[in-house]
Order: C-alpha cells, then sequence, then structure tokens
C-alpha cells in the first residue's frame, strides 16, 4: 500500500478520544473477536479514519493490561502507549463516566450507538422533567453493561454452560439500586441464564470466594426431585469464568452477607 492509500491519521499519535471509543469497544467484544475483519472494529476504524489492523492492535494493547488474560496466559500487544495505559487506569475506576465518555463522542462523531440492551424489568423508572434523559442514561448504563458481560463470558450461563443469548442476563452482583458507582462496572456482574439469575437475585444461590456455586439449605432440604435435578445438583461446582473481568472478591462477599439466605 503507497503513502497515498494509507488513511488520514495512519502513523499518528493515538488522542484520548480516540483511546476511549477504542476502550469502549475493547470491552464489547470478545478478546478473540478483536481482529481487523470485526465489523465493529471497521466501524471505529472508518470513524477514526484509521486501518482496521490499527484499531485491532489498539485493542490488542489494552488487552495487555488484562490481568484475567495474563492467567490465561493470552498475551495483548506490547507496544503500549503511557497514555494507554493511563486510560486504563482512569477508567477501570470510574465506569459510568467510560460509558458516558463514550456515548458522547459517538453522538458527537455521529458513530452508532451500542447496541441497544432491553429495559431490566427489576429498574425503577425516573420520573419527572428529566426523566426522558434519565430513561436515556439507564439503557446506555444497561447496553454497555450486558454487552460487556455477555463478551467476557462468551455469551454463556457462567453456571449452567448454557450458550442461548436470548435467556442470558448480565446479573449485577451488588444491585443497581444499592451502588450507582457500580452500575456500570464489568466486575459487579455475572452472565447467568434467566431462572439461575431469579435465583440469585432471590438469594437462593450465590458464589463462593472459590467461585464455587452455592445453593441455600432450604433448596438442598427440599426433596423436590426436579429441584435437585435442575438446581441443587450445581451445588459446589465451580462457575465458568469469565476471559476477562473477574467478579470481585468483595462484591461476592456483599452477596453472600446480604442477599444469600442459606
Amino acid at each position: 500500500m503507497d503513502d497515498k492509500s494509507q488513511p488520514k491519521n495512519y502513523g499518528k499519535s493515538w488522542s484520548r478520544d480516540e483511546l476511549i471509543l477504542a476502550f469502549d469497544l475493547y470491552c464489547r467484544v470478545p478478546f478473540n473477536k478483536t481482529k481487523a475483519n470485526n465489523p465493529e472494529v471497521i466501524s471505529l476504524a472508518e470513524l477514526l479514519v484509521r486501518s482496521p489492523a490499527s484499531v485491532a492492535r489498539k485493542l490488542g494493547n489494552f488487552g495487555s493490561f488484562d490481568p484475567e488474560l495474563k492467567k490465561r496466559q493470552v498475551s495483548g500487544l506490547i507496544h503500549i502507549s503511557k497514555l494507554d495505559a493511563e486510560i486504563w487506569e482512569e477508567f477501570n475506576d470510574d465506569w459510568n463516566r467510560l460509558v458516558l465518555e463514550a456515548t458522547r463522542l459517538r453522538d458527537e462523531m455521529q458513530l452508532p450507538s451500542v447496541k441497544p440492551a432491553d429495559m431490566d424489568e427489576r429498574l425503577v423508572t425516573p420520573q419527572g422533567p428529566s426523566e426522558k434523559e434519565s430513561n436515556r442514561k439507564i439503557r446506555i448504563h444497561q447496553a454497555f453493561f450486558r454487552e460487556a458481560i455477555l463478551s467476557s463470558y462468551e455469551q454463556t450461563c457462567c453456571i449452567t454452560g448454557l450458550k442461548i443469548r436470548e435467556i442470558l442476563v448480565a446479573s449485577h452482583i451488588i444491585p443497581w439500586s444499592i451502588s450507582e458507582k457500580l452500575r456500570t462496572d464489568p466486575h459487579n456482574g455475572l452472565c447467568l441464564c434467566a431462572t439461575f439469575d431469579r435465583l440469585f437475585e432471590r438469594g437462593l444461590i450465590t458464589i463462593s470466594s472459590n467461585f464455587e456455586v452455592v445453593v441455600s439449605e432450604s433448596l438442598r432440604l427440599s426433596k423436590d426431585v426436579r429441584t435437585e435435578k435442575l438446581v441443587c445438583t450445581y451445588h459446589g461446582t465451580p462457575i465458568i469464568r469469565p476471559h476477562k473481568f473477574m467478579p470481585k472478591q468483595e462484591h461476592l462477599e456483599w452477596h453472600r452477607s446480604n442477599v444469600f439466605h442459606d
């Protein structure tokens, strides 16, 4: 490819805004799909006037910081910049702002929004003059959280192994209503099929400190054959761990102490 056929920004340093959009995309796609032929990578590349290969390499740079990838001996690219590291550190502690900043940039640059997520019926819809804007923010946060969780677990229920996207739920460990800061934090989520999402929400199951399923004693003593076969059989089994964004121990401890009923 000669210089005339190179994208306009070929060889230029990445700006902070560009890196915010790249990190947002990194969070929403499985690491094994951070490739130059991924339509979402191509879309971002077109917007930034960069090559898809350049965007894919930048996603790989973010993978270099991911501790879960390191544990699985999957390494990202090594040619990272100081600003790459700063973006990783900044937004790993402020996920809500990442979502809002990325949304603002998409609106300004006319990039298609994150794929919409179904509204969680458990969320309280705000009322009053700012209801429309509040609802929009809820949808934006929910969409990011769902995409981040489902991509982390590769669209698999971490308890049953089911891969039916239509019944998968991005479950908050500490509920939306309890912590505003953790609403979009992928470390505060589990990918569960609908039944186990409800069991988790109602405190009938939880996850132990060594990431094993714990079924409440009330269910284990119920003597109901179907409950035993469909739920209790998972007691003591390890969850399927995500490829990134491992649930934080302090969030799971909160659920065991405040929601779980043994």
